[in-house]
């Protein structure tokens, strides 16, 4: 009997037709539904985004890092234990602020030009034929400003088209592209035009400045106000001020072995996780902490990274202490997440008349230092001079007690804290919901609270049906009927969550079945026990991949970039 590979199998599924039908698209505001009713004025709404941030990476999550500030949300607040993103950073926020599968809405990959190439759910730069929430808010009276990462049409383009303002949004402060230095960022954007930053810069402490003067300017006018404040921390690369460095200098000298250890046991007491599903391996690739080379500057990559997640809550302190000062944080929704799971990639320092430096590494300093890039022993992270990522040993730390990382649809990927924080409705403070919950519904949350429908047609423009499903249920302590399935393709990397159910799969490995009430951490895969739920999700796939345009992987002519194993982790 011929042996039948993932690919085949998969594209088998594509092309399946009748059978089982898709999950049916959901209306934010289904009239049927016995929703609760949001009473008085239209609450103000603040979406913050941390980027390749881990689940277990903030105080009220399990972490040791210090973040007092999120964790005043949480304990006033609510905590999605189960809450999911995309396992990329364009994907993710293409979804989250439209409400669509990223395929959907041309973001199968990243912001590039795959316009070549035969497959609009890889263009990479935003649909028109999607809304973002301020395209849907702002009609209705919404105040609209962003402020950070944009990273949703490619930085090369001289056009504008796609820029915040030209989606809904009043006023930007941030970057196009991804990736950048904290002192010195790459595609820097003050609503329509390129800036440049000079002085003593921290892109973080300029994103809650910048953050806070548009609250202060929407939050005098009486009008409710939609806020999208996009932190790249903690995004490599490793910048910190020495202040908030220094807090962590000596706290990560014991290894990632004990502080993953620590970490779930403070996920347990707390209940984000449960006893019965263990913890995953240290990373195959990465020697136990006793082994480990370069102890020193190992314990000082993850101090940094410490530092820029402490340096980020310390920002959205003073969020929070200007809706104080203007009396309105008790009407205002506030939401914060991750755009995906914890990173690995271990940057290299190659440059040379040959190689292409991309845009967002600095060439030097201000004051015409080199720039030191890559993941060098020799070279301790932090300053202006430096561009190293924290890695693989790491990045398995924050995404504990779970499996893989960013890039991979496992739930070291895609899960993420959601912290909401709305004093006027979330009145059962410091609770912990199981309910499942998804990126694409951030959007049906936002129109459902303002009172705004979602549009058919936008600027004579037919618009993709929305996907998402409001959270005011949860927020208001009842039950939501939630998806009745929810998918996953990124890079080949593909899942499935039915229920307890998960069909996941790590390109280019066959499918695994895993029940996530009884193993979320995924260690015990039971594909070949129940091949006939196998086979019904990975149908499932097929239908929900032909409808969205996800196309089997690898696609023609593009590459995947992640990296390879450094020589310092290698034994």
């Amino acid at each position: 009997m011929a042996l039948i590979t993932r690919r085949d199998f998969m594209r088998a599924g594509m092309g399946a037709t009748a059978g089982t039908l898709l999950p049916a698209m959901n209306s934010a505001r289904d009239p049927s539904s016995p929703m609760g009713k949001v009473e008085g004025a239209r609450p103000n709404i603040i979406m913050i985004l941390a980027d390749d941030m881990g689940f277990s990476d903030i105080g009220c999550y399990g972490s040791e890092i210090h973040t007092p500030h999120l964790d005043r949300m949480a304990a006033g607040g609510l905590r999605f234990s189960q809450f999911y993103n995309n396992p990329r950073c364009c994907p993710s926020r293409a979804c989250l602020l439209t409400g669509l599968y990223p395929h959907q809405v041309g973001f199968g990959l990243m912001t590039a030009e795959y316009g070549e190439s035969p497959f609009p759910a890889y263009k990479g730069d935003l649909s028109d034929r999607c809304v973002t929430i301020a395209e849907a808010l702002r009609p209705s009276g919404y105040r609209t400003a962003v402020c950070g990462k944009w990273h949703l049409t490619p930085p090369a383009l001289e056009s504008q088209h796609n820029w915040p303002l030209q989606r809904g949004f009043e006023k930007y402060f941030g970057t196009i592209a991804g990736a950048s230095s904290y002192f010195d960022p790459a595609t820097l954007t003050r609503d329509n035009s390129r800036i440049r930053a000079s002085g003593n810069f921290y892109y973080t402490d300029a994103i809650a400045q910048n953050a806070v003067q548009y609250i202060d300017e929407f939050g005098r006018t009486g009008s409710p106000f939609f806020l999208y404040v996009a932190f790249t921390s903690p995004h490599w690369p490793l910048h910190a001020l020495a202040e908030d460095i220094a807090k962590y200098q000596d706290r990560y000298h014991t290894g990632w072995d004990e502080l993953r250890a620590e970490r779930h046991q403070r996920m347990l007491k707390m209940g984000m996780v449960e006893e019965k599903w263990g913890i995953s391996s240290r990373d195959p690739r990465v020697p136990p902490w006793d082994l480990a080379r370069y102890k020193d500057w190992e314990a000082r990559r993850m101090a940094v990274y410490a530092a820029q997640i402490d340096r980020m809550d310390q920002g959205i302190g003073k969020i929070l202490a200007k809706l104080q000062e203007l009396g309105i944080e008790k009407d205002t929704l506030i939401m914060f997440m991750s755009d995906n799971g914890g990173n690995f990639e271990e940057l290299s320092g190659a440059r040379g008349a040959n190689v292409e430096v991309p845009i967002h590494i600095p060439h030097e300093t201000f004051d015409g230092r080199l720039v030191r890039v890559g993941n060098d022993p020799s070279v301790m992270p932090g300053t202006d001079d430096t561009y190293q990522s924290y890695g693989i040993p790491w990045g398995n730390v924050s995404n504990t007690p779970f499996r893989l990382f960013k890039h991979y649809a496992h739930e070291g990927g895609i899960s993420t804290p959601l912290v909401a924080y709305w004093p006027a409705m979330i009145r059962q403070g410091n609770t912990i919901t199981q309910q499942i919950g998804h990126e694409m519904d951030i959007m049906a949350t936002c129109i459902d609270v303002a009172g705004v429908d979602y549009p058919k047609t936008y600027q004579g423009r037919e618009i993709i049906p929305l996907e998402g499903k409001t959270l005011l249920p949860i927020f208001q302590g009842r039950h939501r009927e939630g998806h009745e399935a929810l998918f996953w393709e990124h890079e080949g990397n593909s899942a499935v969550r039915m229920g307890k159910w998960k069909l996941v799969s790590k390109y280019p490995d066959y499918w695994e079945l895993h029940d996530m009430e009884a193993d979320r951490t995924e260690l015990h895969d039971l594909a070949d026990q129940d091949t006939q739920r196998v086979s019904e999700m990975a149908s499932l796939y097929g239908e929900w991949a032909k409808k969205v345009g996800a196309q089997p992987w690898p696609l023609p002519g593009v590459e995947s970039d992640v990296p390879g194993i450094p020589k310092y982790l290698r034994r």
